[in-house]
């Protein structure tokens, strides 16, 4: 399967980091094809421009910009996402990925007065979800869980139709044993190397 890893962290000594290490070697061992988008180490622009606004809707002008990332959507099968929860939400470099590379025509067709979004990424057929949140997964489900939201059900939408979703979540990051770290990182590299 070609495995699309978009990866969310400025710092190269993260816990997140060694999250996406164990998630990669997950993913080599199941044999799958896998190219990384490494936002802050690619030096990825979330902002969208003034110019690139007023595009958004001109179908293949709009895709410009973000052209390599285009590209990375229409190759993959599978979207595994690694981030850190902050605020309970996306890191807003990952938002920003968001909306700058699903442009419309490739990711989706915009809605009318007469019918809803369509998507148009048929070829992905699944989207795991990797992340660590400081707050517990009480207060997390209390708030919500945005980012878990905007992933498997948001951007779900303009998938294949049976796409299925995964979330993995260590929660109370800041408070939990070395151990049980080494146990999150256990289970990310099982759950990677299961992905089919």
């Amino acid at each position: 399967m070609n495995v699309l890893v978009v990866y969310c962290h400025p710092c190269a000594d993260s816990f997140v980091a060694a999250v996406k290490d164990a998630a990669l070697s997950g993913l080599a061992k199941a044999g799958h094809a896998v190219r990384i988008v490494d936002l802050y180490g690619d030096g990825f622009e979330p902002a969208m421009s003034a110019e690139e606004r007023r595009r958004y809707h001109d179908a293949g002008v709009n895709e410009a910009p973000v052209a390599d990332h285009v590209a990375h959507l229409k190759w993959a099968e599978a979207l595994l996402f690694i981030y850190p929860t902050w605020w309970y939400n996306l890191p807003a470099m990952l938002k920003g990925w968001l909306d700058r590379a699903f442009v419309p025509h490739v990711a989706f067709v915009m809605p009318t007065a007469t019918q809803g979004i369509r998507g148009n990424l048929r070829n992905i057929r699944r989207i795991d979800v990797v992340t660590t949140c400081g707050a517990s997964w009480h207060v997390s489900k209390l708030m919500g869980e945005p980012g878990r939201r905007t992933l498997t059900r948001g951007l779900r939408a303009i998938c294949h139709p049976f796409c299925r979703t995964s979330y993995t979540a260590l929660y109370k990051m800041d408070t939990v044993s070395p151990e049980r770290r080494t146990r999150y990182l256990a289970e990310v590299s099982a759950r990677c190397a299961r992905i089919r």
